[in-house]
C-alpha cells in the first residue's frame, strides 16, 4: 500500500487570458489539468476538495488567486485526493 503524497503550488496566470466571467471556472480546470500531468492521473480520477473549490472563487467568478498551494495524495487504485496546504 503506497500512497504518494505531494505539496504542489500551481501557477494561475494563465487564467487571466480568459473573459472576466469565466476565470474561476478556468481555475478550476486548470488545477486538474495540472494534476493529471503531474500526478500520471486521469481527469475522472481527481477529486478536488471543497475547500480548494471555495478558495478558487472566494473573490468571485472574475477574481481567482494567481497561484494556490495544494496537497495531493494518489493512492494504489489511482484517485487523487486534494486539498488545501496551509
Amino acid at each position: 500500500m503506497t500512497e504518494v503524497e505531494r505539496v504542489y503550488t500551481i501557477p494561475l496566470r494563465v487564467v487571466k487570458r480568459t473573459p472576466r466571467w469565466k476565470r474561476a471556472k478556468r481555475a478550476v480546470s486548470e488545477v486538474q489539468s495540472y494534476l493529471e500531468r503531474h500526478m500520471k492521473a486521469e481527469r475522472e480520477d481527481i477529486k478536488i476538495d471543497s475547500s480548494v473549490n471555495e478558495w478558487l472563487w472566494r473573490r468571485g467568478a472574475s477574481k481567482p488567486p494567481s497561484k494556490i498551494r495544494i496537497r495531493a495524495v494518489k493512492f494504489d487504485d489511482g484517485v487523487v485526493e486534494t486539498e488545501l496546504a496551509r
